[in-house]
């Protein structure tokens, strides 16, 4: 399919630059397919969207402080983004503006005290920094990093994002970017789902550039995803059969937990605990074997994610439903509404 059946018009007030106050006050479109309608809620009354029975998956990925600034080579800026480490002192960074960087460049980030030596390209806009002396550089960047918001925020990050550019339940830490249909979550509510019976599992994936590098292909079939590792407990596999053996939904919350369920799918549409690295680009026309239902964010136009909730509702009733969305104001992309695609 050619990209350009996936875009759309989006003013740029509609882009949410803050978080609401309370994360579960954000709007809700329930978008059921069966019937093709389109309904207007709130996340908080996610419960009343679900039965007795379903299972919510989430991806329990913490994001970390991924962004330093500092100087390449002869003191000119540049923006790095610690993607994940590798062995040997060695990081991925993804670096702005890479047209800086040599082999050889030394990269100075003087708000960390660190520096480090430019090796080889590792892919787009990245490349392989080794850092001598065996820097510990997860607590460096806990300690000096920026939370790593995306471009379209276009502010500073502020000390509110540490907590609110992320979900509630993170607890595994390497995310560079947040799973942000978990953003609308509070512990309330997850006790609300669970006493109504919607029972709760976890996954782990962790965002890497690969999510949302943009489309630049003519045809989408041309785009490749690079791969994020991830990690399937076996209480999960195991929640997932006796939801599907008793008639229940499987529910996920978030396009990485619908990548991550849909490539360890296995024949009969079990789902395969262990580990891995997963570079599925779900597009149409695809048949999910797991997913029943999504909770999603609004999505950026052109991008994989939006092809992916393409694929799973229909690009004309997505793009239906995205100007309907605008027409009604709701707020788009990380910090914004979300949508239930049942």
């Amino acid at each position: 399919m050619d990209l350009s059946h996936f875009d759309f018009d989006l003013p740029e007030d509609r882009i949410a630059q803050f978080p609401l106050p309370d994360r579960a006050a954000s709007r809700m479109m329930v978008i059921d397919r069966s019937k093709n309608t389109i309904r207007h809620s709130v996340a908080r009354r996610l419960p009343d969207e679900l039965s007795y029975g379903d299972l919510l998956v989430l991806n329990d990925s913490r994001v970390f402080p991924a962004r330093l600034r500092g100087e390449a080579g002869d003191g000119r800026p540049i923006e790095a983004l610690f993607v994940r480490p590798l062995e040997k002192g060695e990081w991925i960074l993804l670096l702005r503006p890479v047209r800086r960087v040599r082999a050889g460049t030394l990269l100075r980030f003087n708000c960390a005290g660190l520096e480090g030596e430019a090796i080889r390209p590792a892919g787009e806009g990245e490349w392989i920094v080794r850092f001598p002396g065996g820097e510990a550089i997860e607590g460096v960047l806990e300690r000096a990093g920026e939370v790593p918001l995306p471009p379209y925020i276009r502010r500073k990050p502020v000390e509110e994002d540490r907590t609110r550019y992320q979900t509630v339940f993170a607890r595994e830490k390497g995310s560079i970017a947040a799973p942000t249909a978990g953003l609308h979550f509070t512990e309330a509510l997850l006790r609300d789902l669970e006493e109504r019976g919607v029972a709760v599992a976890r996954v782990t994936l962790h965002v890497g550039p690969g999510t949302f590098r943009p489309i630049r292909a003519g045809r989408i079939e041309s785009h490749r995803i690079e791969p994020e590792s991830y990690r399937i407990p076996e209480e999960t596999a195991r929640a997932i059969r006796r939801a599907r053996e008793e008639g229940g939904r499987v529910v996920a919350v978030g396009t990485t937990v619908v990548r991550t369920l849909e490539g360890a799918a296995a024949e009969g549409r079990r789902v395969r605990a262990g580990s891995g690295w997963t570079d599925l680009f779900i597009r149409p026309p695809y048949e999910p074997k797991v997913v029943d239902a999504l909770l999603t964010n609004f999505h950026l136009p052109r991008s994989t994610l939006f092809v992916l909730v393409s694929a799973f509702a229909g690009l004309d009733r997505m793009k239906s439903a995205y100007r309907a969305a605008v027409e009604a104001g709701y707020r788009f992309y990380s910090y914004g509404d979300c949508t239930l695609i049942v």
